[in-house]
Order: structure tokens, then C-alpha cells, then sequence
């Protein structure tokens, strides 16, 4: 398995697979591991976890170069990825003993009764490629500082990073393999998840992948957590500040190359500001330098693997076979590396890939709509549910039209984007299961009733 430049194309490293006996020793190590780890009192993993935070930014630009090596993620947003993986650890060693508290809960006179919080043991995270660190911390940082802990299975081509954040640990003096990673393909996660010794699951990737953990999981009766793929709405009503809209929506669309689950995909115009909205969000799209990922002036560097850009490229020519309008670009860059420049279409069929299927990368399907009603029929009429977002001059138009739209996370004048603070879930074939928040450090404990009275008396 190798990890391959993306900018470049030249091998970075060649990782070799775990065979079965190496899967066998780490899990058995994760698990003894846990009989201690969950005895370890959450003040002293809440220390741990602010350690951690301290190497994330103290060594900030080696892992960002990392990232960007690996999966050609523009080198200034991988430091932010850093930083906010830095920031959901400070979240949680200064929450989590609120969030696991033990809650008392009245009952009848004379007794105690109340629901504790307690570990399960360790918790496979199966995680994606395109936020490398991000995605892995905001699963860890809760789970692990909940008494859990960690088994991580990443993408392939971002073994690197794999190994980076385990050494993030060990900088910050965790106890060996509260944190553990296996080097093995997609194909092998169905076995570890079916091992004894784990004890539930974490999948951030496709709806497919989604399918075959929830499957798998349900038959051994392990609880999972599912963030899957979206083809989120950018919703823009008539009285919408079109220059700054245009704006956010080329940012919405094309940040981290456009391979993001929550990115903004669709964008539905209401018709008396569609013309303009295409003239300024084609120009704002045509405005972003492509090119070199480790150079700060670049906005959109390359797909991450030659076969994730041809996908992208054979549902573009789809479209337009269908009948859609190319806009801008819609070709791969006649240059060394994996290359799509900024996309978009417009006049997209009902059927057409560009509006049935998740683009994953820098195309934008442009879509116009009579009004409200029609938009938010639009919106909805995906089997996705990970994100949407509208944009309105009026914040209370805005806020009645969320109560329609059928995501997990629905913004106003702002980037659908997660935050330690608050929950982030899907609905439909986007996932389910809560990360974040306090609601997210509950995923993976037993809510335990406890209830206790005084030994009756004899007569």
C-alpha cells in the first residue's frame, strides 16, 4: 500500500499490511490496555488530552506538510486542520467530566437514583482520506478522554498521518495503545469489527462503506456511528447580497479541493437573481489559482487519487451528455499530478450525475427555482441529509425556511462546517449517530441505571 503525491505523483512511502498476527497482538494490547485505561481517573485523561493539544500546535507545520504530501490538501488549510484538531482536544479536557457526570434523577423517598456514564472498550474508527487529522481527533479526543479506547483503520494513502497522530499521543504521554492503528485494506474491517474485543464502531466515508459497517455491526450487535457522503443545497433567495454569496459559495464549493462531505454541491437560485448569481459565482470560481498545494497563494490544489479525478470527470461528461451547460472548466489539467480546475454547470437534468450522485471535488451544479416552495423541493429531493445552507438578507427568513430542509446541519449565511461545540450528524444515507458536542461523547459509553435503598428490615 503506498502513499502517492497527489501534486506530483511520485511514491512517498510504501506501507506493508498487517498481517492477521499483528491485528491479533494489537487488539489484544488495546484491550488489556482498556482494563486499566478506564480506571484512570477523567481528570487525569483531561490533563493528557490538553498535553495533546500542546504537540498539535507545536508541531503544527510538520503534520500540515504531511497532510499535503499525502493528499494534496492546500498547505494553509492543513495548518487550520491542525488547529482545530487542537481545538476539540482543549474542548474536551475541559468538558468531558461535565459531559460523563453522573446524573441523579429523583424517584421515591429514601432512595438514590441516577445514570452513570461508563466506557465500553475499545471502538474501531474507520476514517477517510480528505481530512486526515480532523477526522480522526474529533472522534478520539471524546472516546478516548470517555475511558475508551482507540483502534483506528485509516485510508490508505494517508498511512502517514496514521502514524503522525499516534505519535501525538505518545508526545503527549498517553500509556501505550489507548491509541493503536492497523495498516490494513477495506476488505479486513469487516473481521476486526467482528472481533470480541471490539466493542463498537465509527465509519466517516462513502454510503456504501456506511452500508457494509452497519450491516456487519448490527449482526454483532455493536453500536456505530455513521457520517456519510451529502450532496448538500446552497440555497439563494431573491434578496440575497450577491457579491458576498457568490463569494462564500466558490469557498463553499471548492475548500479542500471540493472533496468534502459537507461542501456545498447544489446550489439553487431563486429566478430573479439567477442570471447575476451564475455571472458572479462562475467569475469567483474562475478567479481561484490551481496549482502547487505547498504554495500559500494556492486555492485549489489536486484530487486526491487518479481514480477519485476520473469519477469526478466521468460524471461531468455524463451531465453534459445529458444535456447540461459547462460553464467553466470541466477538463483535467494537462500537468503532472491529479488536477481539476474549478467547475460548473448549469441547465443539469433531473437525472443527470450532477444532480443525482455526490461530486466529490471542484464542481458546482448551478440550479434555478421559481421560488421557496420549489427550493426547498429541490433541496430535499436527495437521498442524502449531511448539510444544507441558505442565504437571505432577512436571518428570520432564513430560520423559518430551515424547519423544511431535511439535514443534520443547516446554516444561515454561513458555510455548513462542524465545530467541537455542537452536535454533527446526518440523516437519510448521509449516516446516524451524533459526533461533538456533549452529545457525541455519549456515543460510545453504557447508560447505566443505578438505583439504591437501604437494606430492608428484618421483622
Amino acid at each position: 500500500m503506498k502513499s502517492i503525491n497527489p501534486a506530483t505523483e511520485e511514491v512517498i512511502e510504501t506501507h506493508e499490511e498487517h498481517d492477521e498476527a499483528t491485528v491479533d497482538a494489537r487488539l489484544d494490547a488495546a484491550w488489556d490496555r482498556f482494563e486499566s485505561w478506564r480506571e484512570t481517573p477523567i481528570s487525569r485523561r483531561e490533563k493528557l488530552l490538553a498535553a495533546a493539544a500542546d504537540v498539535l500546535r507545536e508541531n503544527s507545520e510538520e503534520y500540515a506538510t504531511l497532510m499535503t504530501e499525502e493528499m494534496g490538501k492546500p498547505v494553509e488549510q492543513a495548518v487550520s486542520e491542525v488547529e482545530k484538531c487542537a481545538w476539540v482536544c482543549d474542548y474536551y479536557a475541559e468538558h468531558a467530566s461535565e459531559f460523563l457526570q453522573d446524573e441523579h434523577i429523583g424517584t421515591v423517598p429514601g432512595s438514590k437514583t441516577y445514570v452513570s456514564y461508563e466506557p465500553i472498550g475499545p471502538v474501531l474508527a474507520v476514517m477517510p482520506w480528505n481530512f486526515p487529522f480532523w477526522q480522526v481527533f474529533r472522534f478520539a479526543a471524546p472516546h478516548i478522554t470517555a475511558g475508551n479506547v482507540a483502534v483506528l483503520k485509516h485510508a490508505p494513502n494517508v498511512f502517514g498521518c496514521a502514524d503522525a497522530i499516534a505519535s501525538v499521543f505518545e508526545r503527549a504521554g498517553y500509556p501505550d495503545d489507548v491509541f493503536t492503528s492497523l495498516q490494513i485494506p477495506a476488505e479486513r474491517v469487516a473481521g476486526v469489527i467482528e472481533d470480541d474485543r471490539v466493542r463498537g464502531v465509527s465509519l466517516t466515508g462513502s454510503t456504501r462503506a456506511g452500508r457494509a459497517v452497519a450491516e456487519t455491526s448490527g449482526r454483532e450487535l455493536k453500536p456505530t456511528v455513521l457520517e456519510l457522503g451529502g450532496s448538500d443545497p446552497f440555497v439563494v433567495l431573491d434578496d440575497a447580497p450577491l457579491e458576498a454569496t457568490a463569494k462564500q459559495a466558490a469557498r463553499a464549493r471548492t475548500q479542500n479541493n471540493g472533496q468534502s462531505c459537507i461542501a456545498a454541491k447544489r446550489f439553487l437560485v431563486h429566478e430573479a437573481v439567477y442570471d447575476e448569481f451564475v455571472e458572479r459565482f462562475t467569475e469567483e470560481m474562475r478567479s481561484l489559482t490551481v496549482g502547487d498545494p505547498t504554495d500559500p497563494e494556492t486555492d485549489v490544489g489536486p484530487q486526491a487519487r487518479a481514480d477519485l479525478m476520473e469519477t469526478l470527470h466521468e460524471q461531468v461528461t455524463a451531465s453534459v451528455e445529458a444535456g447540461a451547460t459547462l460553464r467553466l472548466g470541466g477538463e483535467p489539467l494537462d500537468r503532472p499530478g491529479h488536477y481539476y480546475p474549478p467547475t460548473v454547470l448549469t441547465d443539469v437534468p433531473e437525472d443527470a450525475p450532477a444532480r443525482t450522485e455526490e461530486l466529490f471535488g471542484p464542481v458546482a451544479t448551478v440550479i434555478e427555482v421559481e421560488d421557496e416552495t420549489e427550493a426547498v423541493r429541490v433541496a430535499n429531493d436527495t437521498p442524502y441529509g449531511l448539510g444544507a445552507s441558505v442565504w437571505t438578507a432577512d436571518a428570520e427568513r432564513g430560520e423559518a425556511l430551515t424547519t423544511k430542509l431535511t439535514a443534520g446541519n443547516v446554516a444561515v449565511n454561513h458555510i455548513v462546517a462542524s465545530d467541537p461545540r455542537v452536535p454533527f450528524s446526518g440523516t437519510k444515507d448521509s449516516g446516524y449517530g451524533t459526533e461533538l458536542s456533549r452529545h457525541g461523547i455519549r456515543e460510545f459509553v453504557n447508560t447505566k441505571t443505578v438505583w439504591v435503598e437501604d437494606a430492608p428490615a428484618d421483622e
